[in-house]
Order: structure tokens, then C-alpha cells, then sequence
């Protein structure tokens, strides 16, 4: 897609309601809320799909606004490669990006994977959520998803001891990881990760707030550790040294998968282990993320089995794997 085309832009905000709730330590919804930016160049067209979040100081109305700004420089024949500079990363430059080589894949009748010289991606181990509530009600949620091989739990409020060996009870032959969502302290840290370890979890994501997290560097951690508010993309990995053993590569937060595949390699090679995430949201989010999500040795790629439907042609979800994308759906 380096080739200079005038491209079309078409944008709309879609709503779609949450099976249940989805509750995390910073709140609660009934929705996930997606913008949507579709390009054209008049044979062909190609969708991407991102998340604002308001804890990025971002929000669906100015997400937009960052999308329709780049009308013109559409229509001139910005290329993949020049919005990488024109944009920030976020979630405005994620839908872009994806919809870039979404366009790209239509008009070549190529698969994205080739596109970017990746072998076919396979189906993968995803992660289930299990949302923050009292240990009760995380417990029998566990129990209904037990029989799943990895389950995400959402922790991040007093009383995290109680709930991890709730849900450890309730499922336990799952791999458990968790997601504190910064909702520890520099008190709390010790006592809750070693609740963790003796519950089984593999992996705690976020534990402290971004900015807040020295303590890690100081304590003898029983679990890695996964940055995820506290990464974005490459510019960030730096910051994270000695602190963290792992990190979330999320493409709303990278502002697309052109950025999130060098940064998985950056990650790597900095000795990182990777998550690949995502926000709430359908099939057409989580279909470039699979990509990403080929060298990962953490999946959590659930977003669309928390929602009371997902778009049509969407991911394939089987027990708990989740098949890559068709051409009907992206890429």
C-alpha cells in the first residue's frame, strides 16, 4: 500500500451491548462503544475498528474528530507507511491503520499475514474474563467457564485475597492470570501477589498505577509481572526495565497493527514476554490482534464472547480457541 491512491473516508460509531456487565477496578459498563473508519479507493474498501478510552484522555467524540482530520490528507494519498508519522499512537490512528491494510489485502487478493510476510496464522488459546465483583459472584462465574483452559480474572479491590482463592476453587484445572487494572498499592502488593501465587496464577498484569510502579523494581516477585497501561508502544518499553518480566501489546493503545508487529519484535528482543490484548469491542478489532497474537505466549482476545452479539462473519470461538479472521470479516 505504498503506492499514493485518494482514498474515501467513511466513519461511524457503533454501540454494542455487553452480555451482563463487564466490571474492572475502574468501573463497570453495559457497552462497548466502537468507532469505525472505513477507506476506499473507489474499487475497494477496508474496515478498522478501535476502542477509546477515557483512561488515555480519550473519547469517542474526539477519537473521531482525530479520524475526520485526516480526511484531506486522505484524499491527497497519505499511504499506511505516512500515518505512522501523522497520527499519534491511539485509538483514532488504530482504525486507520487497520483499515489501511484491510484496503490493501481487498485490492491485491492477498491476506494480510502475506502482506507483511507472516506465516498463516493458527488458531490460539484465548483467555476468558472473569469480571470484578464479590468473591461469590466471581466464583460462580468461574464455575460456568471452568472447563476453559485459561481464565483472566479481574481483580483490584479489597478483598483480593478472598476472590482468587474463590475462583481458584471454582475452576481448578483452569490456568489462571489476573488483571489488577492499577488498582494496588505499594501496601498491598506483597500481600496480594503472594495470594496469587499460592491460588496458581501465572501471570498478574498491572498491578500498580503507571508512574507508581517503582516498587516492583524493589520486591522479590513471586509471578511476572505484565505491563499494560504502563506500555503503549516502543517508545515505552524502555521505562519498563527491571520492573517488568512481560508486556500487553494492545493495537488501540500502539495505534495499529503496523506499529504493534515491531513492537511485539522490539519487546522481544528486549527480553520481554508477550500478551497480546484488547478492549471490548467485535471480531473486527480482534481480527488484526490475531496476527499479533501468533508470538505471544499470553492470548486475551476475548472481547466479542463478552458481548450479546457480535458482528456478522466474525470470529470463530470453539471451547477456548478462537480461529484467525476471514476475508469476509478483515484482511
Amino acid at each position: 500500500m505504498a503506492d499514493s491512491v485518494s482514498l474515501t473516508l467513511t466513519l461511524a460509531v457503533e454501540r454494542w451491548p455487553i452480555a451482563g456487565s463487564f466490571a474492572i477496578s475502574r468501573g463497570a459498563k453495559t457497552e462497548a462503544v466502537v468507532v469505525v473508519a472505513e477507506i476506499g479507493d473507489g474499487y475497494a474498501r477496508g474496515r478498522g475498528e478501535c476502542v477509546p478510552y477515557a483512561r488515555y484522555g480519550e473519547s469517542v467524540e474526539s477519537v473521531s474528530a482525530a479520524i475526520e482530520a485526516m480526511r484531506p490528507a486522505l484524499a491527497a494519498g497519505l499511504t499506511r507507511e505516512a500515518l505512522q508519522t501523522a497520527m499519534p499512537a491511539g485509538a483514532a490512528r488504530n482504525a486507520l491503520d487497520c483499515a489501511f491494510w484491510d484496503l490493501a489485502a481487498k485490492r491485491s487478493g492477498r491476506r494480510v499475514h502475506e502482506l507483511a510476510g507472516l506465516a498463516a496464522p493458527r488458531p490460539l488459546t484465548t483467555a476468558f474474563t472473569i469480571s470484578l465483583g464479590p468473591p461469590a459472584d466471581m466464583a460462580a462465574a468461574a464455575g460456568k467457564a471452568k472447563q476453559r483452559a485459561l481464565l483472566k480474572v479481574k481483580l483490584g479491590s479489597d478483598g483480593d485475597a478472598a476472590r482468587i482463592a474463590a475462583v481458584r476453587a471454582a475452576a481448578p484445572k483452569a490456568t489462571l492470570i489476573v488483571d489488577a487494572n492499577e488498582g494496588w498499592n505499594d501496601g498491598n502488593l506483597a500481600a496480594n501477589l503472594a495470594a496469587c501465587a499460592a491460588a496458581g496464577v501465572v501471570l498478574v498484569e498491572q498491578p500498580l498505577p503507571e508512574g507508581r510502579d517503582r516498587a516492583l523494581s524493589r520486591l522479590q516477585r513471586p509471578i511476572p509481572v505484565c505491563a499494560d497501561e504502563s506500555v503503549h508502544d516502543r517508545t515505552s518499553l524502555a521505562a519498563l526495565a527491571g520492573k517488568y518480566d512481560a508486556v500487553n501489546i494492545k493495537l488501540d493503545k500502539a495505534g495499529g497493527l503496523t506499529e504493534a508487529l515491531a513492537m511485539t519484535e522490539a519487546a522481544k528482543q528486549a527480553g520481554f514476554v508477550i500478551m497480546a490484548g484488547c478492549m471490548v469491542a467485535t471480531s473486527l478489532a480482534m481480527a488484526p490482534a490475531m496476527l499479533v497474537a501468533q508470538s505471544a505466549a499470553f492470548v486475551d482476545l476475548d472481547g466479542p464472547l463478552l458481548l450479546a452479539k457480535d458482528r456478522p462473519d466474525g470470529l470463530r470461538y470453539a471451547d477456548s480457541l478462537v480461529y484467525p479472521a476471514t476475508p469476509a470479516l478483515w484482511g
